[in-house]
This record gives C-alpha cells, sequence and structure tokens, in this order.
C-alpha cells in the first residue's frame, strides 16, 4: 500500500511538471486579443516563464490599455486587508487601477474603450481568499457592460479538497461572496464559470466568457507554485495550512504574520501551554502584525511536510479547538466584530465551539451543504 501511494505521489509530481497553464497558451487566445483594446487583471504571480504577461502581450503587439490591481496590489508587496492606492507601472507605462480598498468593482469610467478583460491571477483554492470576489466583479461589471472576459486558468494546490462550512447568505461579504465551502476544489477557470453560469452576478447577467483551459492537468496533480501567490504564503506548507489556520484571524490568535513563519505556526501571549514561543515583528507585508513585539505562546507547525499535509484533504478544526481550550480568557477569544463569522462562512462555528461542540458534530452539520455544493461544482468541471 505505501508503495503504492508512493508511486502516486511521483506520477502526479512527473504530471506536473508538464502542466502548460492558460496564459503560456497564447495561440488559443490571441485572436480574441486582435485589434481590441485590453485590461488586464494581473499581480506578481501572471508570469509566462519568468515573464511578466503584461511585457509579453506588449511584446506581441496587443493594445493593453490598463492594468486591474488586486488585494496586495500589482507586485504582490502590499499587507492584507492595505489600501492598495492607483498608480502607474514604470516598466510598461500603463495605468494601474486599484481594485482593492472602497473600489472594488470597476467603473463604467475605467472600462470606457476597452474590448476584452484577461483575468490572469494565482489562486489557492480557500473562499475567503479575496481574488474570487475580484473575479466576481470583474465578471459582473463586464457583462453590464458588454465587454468579454478570457480567464487565463492556473492550477489550484488545494484542488483535490472540498470541505468546511458553505456560506450563508448573511455572512456575504469581500472574504465571501458566493454559497461555497472554505475549500471547493476547483481552478480559477472552473470557478468562473461556476459564478456566471449559477446566476450568482447581481441581476442575474452573464459575462461573455472564454476559459483557456491547462494541459496535462487533474484535480489531483501535485502543483508547486513557483511565485508566492501573496505575501504571507511563502511556500506550499503554508498554502496546504491556510484554509484551517486563516480563521484565526477573526480571533486574538497569532498565524504568524511578522515572522518567516507565516501560517505555519499559531499563538498568542496567553496561550497555556509554552513549549513554543515567537514574536511578531513589523516586516515586508506585515507592517503591522498581531501581538506585534509581545511573547507569543502556541504551536510550531513549521516541520510538518506538505507530503503529510497533502494526505489530509479536509479542513483541519484540531488547531481551532486546541487554540480555544488553551486561552485562560475564553470569552475573549473571538474578535468582538463579525470577522470571524464571514470568514467561517456562518455565525455556527463560532456557537458550536464555544458551546463545547466535538469536531466530529462540528463536521456533520456542515455534510448537507457540501452534498448540495458538490452536484453544483460537478457541472462546471473542466479536469478529472
Amino acid at each position: 500500500m505505501k508503495l503504492l501511494f508512493l508511486s502516486y505521489i511521483f506520477l502526479n509530481t512527473l504530471f506536473a511538471s508538464h502542466i502548460i497553464v492558460g496564459a503560456t497558451q497564447f495561440d488559443g487566445y490571441k485572436t480574441m486579443l486582435q485589434d481590441k483594446n485590453v485590461a488586464v487583471v494581473v499581480n506578481q504571480a501572471s508570469l509566462i516563464g519568468s515573464k511578466h504577461l503584461v511585457d509579453f502581450l506588449q511584446e506581441q503587439n496587443v493594445r493593453v490599455e490598463q492594468i486591474f490591481a488586486p488585494e496586495h496590489g500589482f507586485r504582490g508587496h502590499a499587507d492584507a486587508g492595505e489600501k492598495v492606492k492607483d498608480g502607474k507601472d514604470v516598466k510598461s507605462g500603463l495605468p494601474i487601477i486599484s481594485l482593492y480598498g472602497k473600489h472594488k468593482k470597476p467603473t463604467v469610467a475605467d472600462l470606457k474603450n476597452i474590448n476584452v478583460i484577461v483575468f490572469d491571477i494565482q489562486d489557492v483554492g480557500v473562499r475567503f481568499y479575496t481574488y474570487l470576489s475580484t473575479l466576481h466583479y470583474i465578471l459582473e461589471a463586464a457583462a453590464e457592460n458588454h465587454i468579454k472576459v478570457i480567464v487565463l486558468d492556473r492550477p489550484n494546490p488545494n484542488a483535490n479538497r472540498i470541505d468546511g462550512p458553505v456560506l450563508e447568505r448573511e455572512e456575504r461579504s469581500f472574504v465571501g461572496l458566493h454559497p461555497v465551502p472554505i475549500l471547493y476544489g476547483m481552478t480559477i477557470g472552473e470557478y468562473a464559470l461556476m459564478i456566471n453560469g449559477e446566476g450568482w452576478l447581481k441581476g442575474g447577467v452573464k459575462a461573455d466568457l472564454h476559459v483557456v483551459k491547462l494541459q496535462n492537468y487533474t484535480h489531483s496533480t501535485v502543483y508547486h507554485l513557483p511565485v508566492k501567490p501573496s505575501p504571507n504564503l511563502p511556500n506550499d506548507r503554508s498554502i496546504l495550512l491556510y484554509p484551517s489556520l486563516a480563521l484565526f484571524e477573526g480571533t486574538k490568535i497569532s498565524v504568524g504574520r511578522g515572522t518567516n513563519k507565516q501560517f505555519q505556526l499559531y499563538g498568542a501571549p496567553r496561550y497555556k501551554t509554552k513549549q513554543f514561543s515567537f514574536v511578531p515583528k513589523p516586516m515586508a507585508g506585515a507592517k503591522y502584525p498581531k501581538h506585534q513585539g509581545k511573547r507569543c505562546y502556541g504551536v510550531d507547525l513549521s516541520k510538518v511536510s506538505a507530503a503529510k499535509l497533502r494526505t489530509h484533504p479536509e479542513l483541519d478544526l484540531h488547531y481551532l479547538l486546541d487554540a480555544y481550550n488553551n486561552d485562560d480568557k475564553r470569552e475573549q477569544f473571538f474578535l468582538k466584530n463579525n470577522f470571524f463569522d464571514h470568514l467561517a462562512g456562518t455565525s455556527q462555528l463560532k456557537k458550536q465551539i464555544i458551546s463545547g461542540r466535538s469536531e466530529q458534530e462540528i463536521r456533520q452539520s456542515w455534510k448537507a451543504g457540501l452534498d448540495t455544493f458538490k452536484k453544483i461544482r460537478q457541472k462546471y468541471l473542466l479536469y478529472p
């Protein structure tokens, strides 16, 4: 059995080395850009090999008119939640319009004279990763203004995982707009088809959407991201732990922002067990980290291998329950705002934790929602 498992990992890793991302397949979308005014939604991970998509398109004489930047900005340096300003890209000379802050959806003025929008953002397969909300508003604005959208598909490093509570309408926010679980097991291209096909855009409008598919890819293919998708997801381990640990963002617990082990540890000054500690400090991507300058105690997950994490496709509630049970002041564990509920997608998870429900009981409450979602998901899959 172990030999079969190792063979499976080897073959999937080998297969991953031959993945051809959507952006690389220029022959498959160049005719849709010819003689068109093009806007791009891109960041630091929008690469063709080592070349940025914007530079490549300009070399191909595509009329790129402007850049739309998501959370963290065009070059991916801004903190999570930090307002990103409009600007100008020094290298290409193109204007940059931020879609993070108060201005999350392109306006009619933003899209004046634009014929096509190219979306090329690396996702990590987690509902509260805000690039999904940016995709939603791009599709919505494009549909309302009769503009074509081309999504250049990229692999999802969490593509084999479907788990967590399905978002309830009352908890819709920029960290979750759609009735999907925390882990939804789809590529960004498949997700775009689902947003469009399920009528989730305002007024039920539908965009003129084209997805440039990946080649040599399945949902079980192991994929190592060549570039950090955002400042605080530095490696495979952090990306695999992110779905479980990011729920701590709605609590008093640090997930390692302000250290070199972001989303690979968790803790706080009043965590009871004192075997491991860390001190968050200001750094690139974390100018004002939680518990800045304070000694935090908690759990170090940085030695857990990515390969081991991949063998557990479920959301791991153990970390959340452990931290809650190790807090001397549980009544102050959750932030006073409703951010935890927005991240969880439901107000029930917080109540279940406070009432002492077991992990098994909590998971059982997700089952009906997950079963419904899986039927919806199946309609939009492009890959086995």
